[in-house]
């Protein structure tokens, strides 16, 4: 599937933009979700923050995605020879439901066919991310990060997610 969407390597020129479109993505989630009441915030305002955003296109492979010309979202992946992780995923509100986000995760799967094993977590309240990643891209939950059961990889999570998701964080697998 492609509908016109390709993965562009970012620019060091297109960061700022990256970052801004990111936190509009996630934001909207967010605030669809809870409303502006929403206590979720890493930075003033901001469901995710600049410097997370930063540090994951550092350790990892950025992308925008781009339908027909223009920028629609983004994507970022950390490798590890064969193991993957989808670090973050965004597709701009205006461009929701219409496959987008779809056809841009089937084209990273292309661009590395190494990756027998990729991962991901997303918030508990993302319903519309679970059904993303569940339903259309067949990734699989496989755990449930809570207070009760932390990250084992991110130790700032102990007795809660990131500070910012008490209720929980799933993480998800797909085997190639």
């Amino acid at each position: 599937m492609s509908l016109g969407v390709t993965l562009v390597p970012l620019a060091r020129r297109d960061r700022g933009r990256f970052v801004l479109d990111n936190q509009k993505a996630f934001n909207y989630g967010a605030l669809e979700e809870f409303g502006c009441r929403d206590a979720h915030f890493e930075e003033d305002g901001q469901i995710i923050s600049r410097e997370a955003i930063e540090r994951s296109i550092d350790a990892g492979e950025a992308y925008h995605i781009m339908r027909e010309g223009k920028l629609v979202g983004g994507i970022v992946v950390h490798l590890d020879g064969g193991r993957g992780e989808l670090d973050l995923l965004f597709v701009s509100p205006d461009a929701h439901s219409k496959g987008i986000g779809y056809a841009a995760w089937c084209a990273m799967e292309r661009l590395h066919p190494e990756v027998t094993v990729w991962q991901t977590v997303t918030p508990y309240f993302e319903t519309r991310n679970i059904h993303f990643y569940v339903n259309r891209c067949g990734f699989h939950i496989v755990e449930f990060y809570n207070s009760h059961h932390p990250d084992p990889n991110d130790p700032e999570s102990a007795g809660q997610i990131d500070g910012r998701f008490p209720d929980g964080m799933f993480r998800f697998e797909k085997r190639m």
